[in-house]
């Protein structure tokens, strides 16, 4: 059984427009490498309260709960402080992050600039061990704290990978590229979804294209077992609607 994981997308930049949301698109990325299953993906504004019932209910409910943003000095960095609220928690200033901050700004430090070393008591900090990341991932429990800048929560992504991996299968996908459009090809599909339960088929149609017009993905832990579906449902196919298979 796969691990499953939720994520919150925090900002109102976000909601509004002003910045385009790509953290949750290289974290779905980094978990499918890691045999997560990535079940759940909620923009949600720095909203104090908001934030407190989503962490509250998607920690209970999937393997890891990420959060993006709302870590750092200014009036709407919250999620430190909701989190700290929702598991009913202090807040405490880091050593480490204390240091490191005093450490960066200089005589400039100011209490504002120490507002970044702030954690939830029983707060992890994990650095990489050549220390070239410039924020640690902070975890909690199963919850994993990233920031919302983009360069940053992708250097976070390397922490998590290095955090997460195990010797769990990772996932396998093989494609088959069809002509015909999905109604006409559902009948074969749904025939590999009964024989087939605990694989996911995925029907990705593709429009102003001369090379083909249907993607059928078949997705799943099992090598030999993908093989095996997407044999029967190549077989299954008239052959002028197969146009190549593609691991």
């Amino acid at each position: 059984m796969a691990r499953t994981a939720a994520a919150l997308i925090i900002g109102d930049e976000i909601l509004t427009g002003k910045i385009q949301d790509t953290n949750s698109f290289h974290l779905a990325q980094t978990l499918r490498t890691l045999a997560i299953s990535l079940r759940h993906v909620q923009v949600v504004p720095d909203d104090p309260e908001a934030i407190r019932g989503l962490v509250s209910s998607l920690r209970g409910s999937h393997d890891f709960v990420f959060t993006s943003g709302g870590v750092g000095p200014t009036h709407d960095d919250v999620t430190i402080a909701s989190i700290a609220q929702s598991l009913g928690r202090q807040i405490v200033r880091d050593p480490v992050l204390e240091a490191n901050i005093r450490a960066h700004y200089g005589p400039r430090c100011t209490d504002d600039h120490l507002r970044m070393a702030a954690v939830v008591e029983g707060t992890t900090l994990h650095f990489g061990s050549d220390r070239t990341v410039r924020w640690p991932l902070m975890v909690l429990g199963n919850i994993l704290i990233l920031p919302g800048v983009p360069q940053l929560f992708r250097q976070s992504l390397d922490l998590v990978a290095a955090l997460l991996r195990d010797c769990a299968r990772p996932f396998v996908c093989e494609s088959v590229f069809c002509n015909g459009d999905e109604p006409s090809l559902r009948p074969y599909i749904d025939r590999i979804v009964a024989d087939f339960p605990d694989l996911s088929l995925g029907s990705y149609p593709r429009y102003f294209d001369a090379d083909y017009t249907v993607k059928i993905t078949f997705d799943g832990n099992d090598p030999a077992q993908i093989r095996r579906a997407r044999d029967a449902f190549v077989h299954s196919l008239p052959p002028e609607r197969l146009v190549r298979l593609d691991p």
